[in-house]
């Protein structure tokens, strides 16, 4: 049974992290750029694992129960998703990459770090993912059966992660092209925009107030 318990946690988290996000988005250009990809492909693993740890083993449950928590957290992150796609299109106007090819070796540990915790903390998408869905549907398996579920999400986000930076380093020489380069920063503004969106029209529809 544990094997199938660890069999589920890997199809659901496949399923909850390949579909392309703020995370994947941002994953994909550095790792065109080759600038510490396999860097922030660690940390967004890192944040999954803690993320999903916490579900799974009661923590989303103090998440969900606070709605000032909530409200930082979806606000914050229209902000940050919306600045991040008006970098992305500033870059795309200026078309400026025939003469930036080698950009990525300004970007220092540091900025990948904040950037890469900022993509993925600061998406509430994350929370429902990780937290909520992976978190609500480990709590229902027990004993070792949970750790086994646990483990097999934790695998989909090391195997996905890792395989997208890899992947994306490897296709550097076509994806590095000034004109691909263009179009996947315009592509990742889009998507951050689109997610910003998304998580602005899901507060509306739940009344988007502080509470009292």
């Amino acid at each position: 049974m544990a094997i199938s318990a660890l069999l589920q946690g890997l199809i659901l988290g496949v399923g909850m992290i390949i579909p392309i996000g703020a995370q994947n988005a941002y994953l994909l250009s550095q790792g065109i750029k080759r600038n510490h990809h396999f860097l922030a492909a660690t940390i967004c693993m890192l944040c999954d694992v803690i993320l999903i740890g916490l579900g799974i083993f009661g923590g989303g449950k103090l998440i969900a129960s606070s709605e000032w928590l909530m409200l930082i957290i979806a606000w914050g992150g229209i902000s940050f998703l919306i600045v991040y796609a008006a970098i992305s299109f500033t870059k795309v106007w200026k078309n400026h990459y025939q003469t930036t090819t080698h950009e990525a070796a300004t970007n220092s540990r540091k900025h990948i770090i904040g950037t890469t915790l900022a993509v993925t903390l600061l998406n509430p998408h994350v929370y429902l993912d990780t937290v909520m869905i992976l978190g609500s549907v480990g709590g229902m398996f027990e004993g070792n059966e949970r750790w086994a579920f646990a483990i097999g999400t934790v695998l989909a986000s090391v195997l996905w992660f890792y395989s997208l930076a890899f992947g994306a380093a490897k296709l550097a020489p076509w994806l590095g092209k000034p004109q691909i380069q263009r179009m996947v920063d315009a592509l990742v503004g889009a998507i951050m925009l689109f997610i910003a969106y998304s998580v602005f029209n899901t507060l509306l529809n739940n009344g988007a107030t502080l509470p009292h």
